[in-house]
């Protein structure tokens, strides 16, 4: 099996290649579309801002790729929050694969946004409940195809599920063991 990482200028790609190696999945990081329709499953990183991202995929045909592809697709946090349908962050029109939009997070005094740290992910999934780790000021409320929650301030969409196409709004790679768990949820049960 090979993962496909969609370079799409996000600065998580080593992070994420590293999780792989560590739990022996052979993977490669491209923004070349040919290459990347030869890998068995895609990663689309998230570290970055909607915008930015869509225009990069948008330069090499990666949202293409994306929408018409039938192989199993993990976005992580941007990379999952560009499979709906708009973003405000950058007032973004996405890839609308997922009903729903991104909006910015309301914060509180001990809730400061961005949402930096760990926090609790609640699933009936029970292979999917821990603490991951998040670093994001927009997020997701309440999707039609969340499979896990968490709280802050309200109740954000931690990941959701929908045919071929998984999203996680943390970070698995930066998740210690509870991340290699989730990424190995996702090669196993997509």
């Amino acid at each position: 099996m090979k993962i496909g990482i969609l370079d799409c200028g996000g600065s998580n790609l080593n992070s994420i290649k590293f999780s792989l190696d560590r739990l022996g999945i052979d993977s490669i990081t491209s923004n070349d579309a040919c290459q990347l329709e030869r890998t068995d499953k895609l990663i689309i990183p998230g570290v970055g801002a909607s915008d930015v991202v869509m225009k990069k995929l948008s330069e090499n045909s990666l949202d293409d790729l994306i929408k018409s592809s039938k192989k199993p697709i993990l976005g992580i946090c941007v990379g999952m929050q560009i499979l709906f349908e708009y973003s405000q962050e950058g007032d973004t029109s996405c890839l609308g694969l997922l009903k729903g939009k991104v909006e910015k997070l309301k914060g509180a005094y001990e809730y400061p946004i961005p949402h930096m740290g760990w926090n609790y992910v609640n699933s009936k999934h029970k292979d999917i409940c821990g603490y991951y780790y998040y670093a994001n000021s927009y997020g997701v409320i309440s999707s039609e195809n969340e499979i896990a929650s968490t709280e802050y301030v309200n109740t954000i969409s931690a990941v959701v599920k929908k045919n071929n196409l998984y999203g996680c709004q943390f970070h698995p790679e930066k998740s210690s063991l509870a991340g290699l768990d989730f990424i190995n949820f996702f090669i196993n049960n997509s």
